[in-house]
C-alpha cells in the first residue's frame, strides 16, 4: 500500500455514498417518540468522513446525490463550508435527499430511522462517476451499504477500479446497516449485526479490490462470514492482502497489515481513550477521518491508529456526527495534553478549541452599519413631531442606502434591532451580509435582555448567521451590586450563544464620559475573560493613544488568541472626527473595521422624519455618508492617506 504523493494529485481523498440530513433528538435520554425538538447535521458515513478529513486538513471531496431542494442544498453549502470539493455532488431532479432521524436514548441505545426509499443518493449509476474526476485523488473510499443496490454496487466498483487504474489506495469502510439492506423493519434502524449470507458474500465480492479494509468487530463478522473474529478476519485475508482494521469500542482498534495471529492481540493494537459514552453514531466516521489523516500524512500505522482513536474519542462524547468531528488543532492538543475531563463534551478548552476552529466563515474584515436604535430614534421621532410608525421605514430606507453603497462586499455588515427591523432582517438574511442583532434593553444597568430572562430560549429563534450584540454599561470600579448580576447575565448570554451556534460581540462602555479611556477599557476586558467570558468580537470606541491600543490589544490577544477582533464603534462623532479615528485604528491589527451608525444616519433621518427629504434623497445620502467612512478606512489599512 504506497500513496501517490501529495504534489501529484488534487486531492487527498474521494469518499463515494450516502448523504443524508441529519435530525438529532435534543432531548438525550428521552424515547424518540417524545423528542420535541431536533437539530439539523449533515450526515451519511461518506459525508461525514469528507467532513472530517476537510476539518484535519486533508484536500476531500464526496460523490453522491442530493435532492433539488432545501435539504439538498443545505448539504452542499455544509460541504462548501467545511471546505469539501462538492463537483461530484448531482442534483437529483426528481428525488428527494435522504433523511434520518436519531435520538440519544442512553450509553447503550441509540435510536435511529431511515428514510431512504428511493432517495437521492440511492440513484447513483456507474456512468456518472468521471474517471478525471477520480484521477485527481490519492485515496478513494466506498462504503458497504453502497453495495447493496446493483446500481450502487457498480458505481462503488467503476470507482475502485479507475483509482487502481491509477494507482491511487482503495478503502472499503464496511458499514454495515442490516435495515438498509432489507434485513429488518423500518423501526430497527439502530440494530448493527443480523448475520446474513448474502450479504457476506456482496462484500467479499469487492475484497480483493480493497487496500485497506475498516470495520467494527461486527463488520469483519460479516464481511468475513463468520460471527468468530479470528476466521472472519483470516476469511478476509484469504481475498485480500489489505491492511485490516478492525474497530473496538472504548478497547481502542487493531490493525492487521499482514498474516492474522494468533490472537487478535497479537496484532497492532492501539487501545482507547477512557472518555465518556456520549453518542456513538458517529463515532466510527470520526475515527476514519483521523486514520485517513494519519496514513495520507505519512505517518506510520501505529501513529495513524492512535489518531484514528482519538478522533472517535472526541466524537463520541458530542451530539451529531459531521459537526463533531474535530480539526487539526483540537486533534493535536487532545493528542498532546490530553484532557482531565473523563465527559470531554464538558472541558472548556476543548469548547473552545472547537467553537473556534469550526465556526462559519466571515470576511476578515467588517465595513458595518449600525442601525440597531430604538430609544433614539423614539426620542428624535417625537422631537421633530413624527409618528413612531415611520420607524420601521425608516429602517428599510437606511439599509437600502448602506446595501446601495456597500451591499455586494463580502465585508457589507448591518446591526439592527427586531423592533423596529424584523422585516428588513428577513429581507437581509441569507444575502451573504454579516449581520448582528441587539438582545439588551437600551440604557438599563444592570444589564436587562430586551425580550425576556430565558436568553437561550430567545436565540432559538434566531437565525443562525446572526450574531448576537449586547451593549453593557461597567466600570472596572462599579459595585457589587452592579457588577455581580451584569456578570452573571453576561454569562449566561454567552453560554446560550455556544449552546445555539451564535456568535457574541460585546460592544463595552465603561465610562460614557470618557469612552476613549484605553486602560479602563482593557481593565474591563481582561475582567470579562476572568470571569469566562470569550465574546468572538469586541466592539469599542477609538482609544485616545496608541497606549490605550497597545492595552486593549494585549488584553485580548492574551486571554483569546481565536478572537475575531475589535470593531470600531462611532458615538454620533462627527465625520471629521471619524476619519481620524478611523485612520489610527486602521494602523492597529486587532481593529478588524468598524459598526458605525449615527455619524452616518441621524442627520438625515432628522430632515426625512420632517419630510424635507424624499426617501431617494434620503437613500442617497445615506449611501454617500456610508461610502466616504468605508473609503477613509480601506484607504488608511492600505496605507493610504484620508481626506475628510
Amino acid at each position: 500500500m504506497k500513496f501517490p504523493s501529495a504534489s501529484e494529485r488534487k486531492l487527498d481523498i474521494i469518499t463515494l455514498g450516502r448523504s443524508s440530513v441529519d435530525l438529532y433528538g435534543q432531548q438525550a435520554g428521552g424515547r424518540l417518540e417524545d423528542m420535541a425538538s431536533f437539530a439539523k447535521y449533515v450526515g451519511g458515513c461518506p459525508t461525514n468522513i469528507a467532513v472530517g478529513a476537510a476539518r484535519l486538513g486533508l484536500r476531500s471531496a464526496v460523490i453522491t446525490r442530493v435532492g433539488d431542494e432545501h435539504m439538498g442544498r443545505f448539504i452542499r453549502e455544509q460541504l462548501q463550508a467545511e471546505g469539501v470539493d462538492v463537483r461530484g455532488v448531482a442534483t437529483d431532479p426528481t428525488r428527494l435527499t435522504a433523511l434520518v432521524i436519531l435520538g440519544i436514548r442512553d450509553k447503550e441505545h441509540f435510536p435511529l430511522i431511515f428514510y431512504r426509499e428511493n432517495c437521492a443518493d440511492m440513484a447513483l449509476e456507474a456512468d456518472q462517476i468521471d474517471p478525471a474526476f477520480i484521477a485527481e485523488a490519492r485515496a478513494v473510499l466506498v462504503t458497504g451499504t453502497h453495495l447493496s443496490k446493483p446500481n450502487l454496487a457498480a458505481a462503488s466498483r467503476r470507482a475502485m477500479q479507475l483509482a487502481r487504474g491509477n494507482k491511487a489506495v482503495t478503502i472499503l469502510d464496511i458499514d454495515y446497516r442490516p435495515v438498509l439492506w432489507g434485513i429488518g423493519g423500518h423501526g430497527t434502524g439502530e440494530v448493527r449485526f443480523v448475520d446474513s449470507a448474502a450479504v457476506s458474500a456482496h462484500l467479499q465480492s469487492i475484497l480483493s479490490d480493497c487496500d485497506i479494509v475498516v470495520g467494527t468487530e461486527e463488520e469483519v463478522h460479516i464481511a468475513g462470514g463468520s460471527t468468530d473474529t479470528l476466521t472472519a478476519l483470516r476469511n478476509i485475508r484469504a481475498k485480500t492482502p489489505a491492511l485490516i482494521v478492525m474497530k473496538r469500542g472504548p478497547l481502542g482498534c487493531v490493525a492487521f497489515p499482514g498474516a492474522i495471529p494468533a490472537s487478535v492481540d497479537g496484532a497492532l493494537v492501539d487501545n482507547g481513550f477512557p472518555v465518556e459514552v456520549y453518542n456513538v453514531l458517529g463515532a466510527g466516521d470520526g475515527f476514519m477521518s483521523g486514520l485517513l489523516r494519519g496514513l495520507l500524512g505519512g505517518e506510520s500505522i501505529p501513529a495513524a491508529l492512535r489518531m484514528a482513536n482519538a478522533c472517535g474519542a472526541l466524537v463520541v462524547s458530542r451530539h451529531g456526527c459531521a459537526p463533531a468531528s474535530p480539526t487539526w488543532r483540537e486533534l493535536r492538543h487532545f493528542l498532546d495534553r490530553g484532557s482531565t475531563y473523563h465527559a470531554l463534551r464538558k472541558d472548556p478548552i476543548l469548547n473552545d478549541l472547537h467553537w473556534a476552529t469550526t465556526r462559519r466563515h466571515v470576511s476578515p474584515e467588517i465595513c458595518a452599519l449600525a442601525f440597531d436604535h430604538r430609544v433614539q430614534l423614539e426620542r428624535l421621532a417625537g422631537q421633530v413631531g413624527a409618528s413612531q410608525t415611520r420607524i420601521p421605514v425608516l429602517k428599510r430606507l437606511i439599509y437600502d442606502g448602506a446595501a446601495k453603497a456597500f451591499g455586494d462586499d463580502s465585508a457589507f455588515g448591518i446591526i439592527l434591532d427586531d423592533r423596529f427591523g424584523d422585516d428588513v432582517l428577513a429581507h437581509a438574511t441569507g444575502r451573504g451580509h454579516w449581520i448582528a442583532r441587539p438582545v439588551e434593553l437600551p440604557e438599563q444597568i444592570p444589564l436587562v435582555f430586551e425580550n425576556g430572562r430565558d436568553i437561550g430560549s430567545v436565540l432559538r429563534e434566531w437565525p443562525l448567521e446572526h450574531t448576537v450584540k449586547c451593549l453593557v454599561y461597567q466600570k472596572p470600579d462599579d459595585a457589587p451590586a452592579i457588577a455581580g448580576p451584569q456578570e452573571d447575565r453576561l454569562l449566561a448570554l454567552f453560554e446560550a450563544c455556544r449552546a445555539t451556534g451564535h456568535e457574541l460581540l460585546l460592544e463595552i462602555i465603561p465610562d460614557k464620559s470618557k469612552p476613549g479611556d484605553g486602560a479602563m477599557v482593557a481593565a474591563m476586558i481582561r475582567r470579562y475573560y476572568e470571569v469566562g467570558l470569550k465574546p468572538d468580537w469586541w466592539k469599542l470606541a477609538a482609544p485616545d493613544d496608541t497606549t490605550g491600543w497597545a492595552a486593549i490589544t494585549d488584553a485580548v490577544t492574551s486571554h483569546d488568541a481565536d478572537c475575531r477582533g475589535v470593531l470600531l464603534l462611532g458615538l454620533d462623532a462627527p465625520e471629521p472626527d471619524l476619519v481620524r479615528t478611523l485612520t489610527a485604528a486602521a494602523a492597529q491589527p486587532i481593529c478588524k473595521g468598524f459598526a458605525i451608525g449615527r455619524s452616518v444616519f441621524s442627520q438625515p433621518a432628522e430632515s426625512w422624519l420632517q419630510n424635507r427629504l424624499s426617501d431617494a434623497e434620503f437613500v442617497a445620502e445615506v449611501a454617500a455618508r456610508y461610502r466616504r467612512l468605508i473609503d477613509v478606512w480601506r484607504g488608511a489599512r492600505n496605507g493610504r492617506s484620508a481626506v475628510a
